[in-house]
């Protein structure tokens, strides 16, 4: 993945030379597993990976005792460039991530109404308790004394998302109990739903456009 391409080159710029076990150490203390999606297992794939693609250069090899050798690694020219524009991309544009959530979301008239109501205050409230989370750890003597400044508005953004979407979730939630999905998805709303289908699809027909409509 690229995020993987563009942490492992950034940790090789600022620590090189450095070898695997130290970038690996070093991205464990920062939980990417849990907010980039990096699997510390990853890391040493990406560098060989790297390493082949001439992104990164290996500039030696230590052994201590019985513990495997260690190979140590620089950024060469072309990882630098790599570095610059994968790091400009992920500035300046968006990408929404990928969430399960709003996969299952989209087939909420398979869950009962009920169940789908209770699933949202539930998750509201683990969303809650992950922002309370993030806020005391901002205001943790740990947090600032041993954080670069930067990381603490990373949780910032994760407290805003989180109790971002605890109240659309709770809000969600009020409208399934007062039964505005049951309107959607009743007898009712499905002939309804129908007859806008037909009446587009012949317009399509009319104007010559052979793209199916989805249901």
């Amino acid at each position: 993945m690229s995020t993987t391409r563009l942490m492992i080159l950034g940790l090789v710029r600022w620590l090189q030379p450095v070898h695997g076990y130290l970038v690996r150490r070093e991205l464990e203390s920062w939980n990417v597993e849990e907010w980039a999606a990096i699997a510390p297992g990853s890391i040493y794939h990406a560098l060989r990976k790297l390493a082949q693609e001439g992104m990164l250069e290996e500039v030696g090899t230590e052994q201590v005792d019985a513990r495997p050798a260690r190979t140590s690694y620089l950024v060469t020219a072309a990882g630098e460039q790599e570095f610059q524009e994968l790091l400009r991309r992920y500035w300046w544009d968006y990408k929404a991530p990928v969430d399960p959530f709003q996969v299952a979301f989209s087939l909420i008239w398979a869950m009962p109404e009920n169940e789908a109501a209770a699933a949202l205050r539930h998750r509201a409230a683990r969303l809650r308790t992950i922002a309370g989370g993030f806020t005391a750890m901002l205001a943790s003597e740990f947090m600032q004394a041993t954080k670069p400044v930067h990381v603490g508005w990373m949780f910032e953004l994760s407290v805003g998302r989180a109790e971002l979407e605890a109240d659309w979730c709770e809000r969600t939630a009020d409208r399934i109990e007062a039964g505005e999905l049951r309107a959607e998805w009743g007898p009712a709303g499905l002939d309804e739903r129908s007859e806008a289908m037909r009446v587009l699809r012949a317009q399509r027909e009319r104007d010559g456009q052979s793209r199916p409509i989805e249901e």
